[in-house]
């Protein structure tokens, strides 16, 4: 199960970030704060997987921003790598070259991604076309 999803920059601003266990509001800046912390001064010849806490956080780093999960210690951490993969896919289809700007001024849209694919800290969706069609349609709701 998915216990949160950060997405970050170099300096440490988390740009989205989605909780599906409870968390209180400090406990869950010193969390992002950690987990920063932790990635950001990984080399690059170490995996993309670390042990956090009771849990392991997987995470991928797409130009200037990092993509965290935190998952149950017995997952699998290449299916959470590729769920990683997949969702930089979609924004990247969805808003055409996507950039941090976008996920700062489209938040909303990009939760609602999120949440096409992910629902209760379970993959839900790992269709890309799927996905895409389904945002197209809501696009022309609006």
């Amino acid at each position: 199960m998915i216990r949160f999803i950060l997405l970050q920059n170099r300096q440490g601003k988390t740009r989205l970030a989605k909780y599906y266990v409870p968390l209180e509001e400090s406990e869950k800046h010193k969390v992002e704060y950690e987990v920063h912390r932790m990635v950001v001064n990984r080399d690059s010849k170490f995996t993309n997987f670390v042990e956090f806490r009771t849990h392991k956080v997987i995470y991928r780093r797409y130009a200037g921003l990092f993509f965290s999960l935190c998952v149950d210690i017995t997952d699998n951490e290449l299916a959470y790598l590729e769920c990683i993969h997949l969702f930089v896919e979609i924004l990247d289809h969805f808003f055409s070259n996507v950039c941090e700007l976008d996920l700062v001024f489209n938040f909303h849209k990009v939760y609602l991604i999120l949440d096409e694919f992910i629902l209760a800290g379970e993959l839900q969706e790992t269709s890309k076309r799927a996905i895409i069609e389904r945002m197209s349609e809501l696009e022309k709701l609006d």
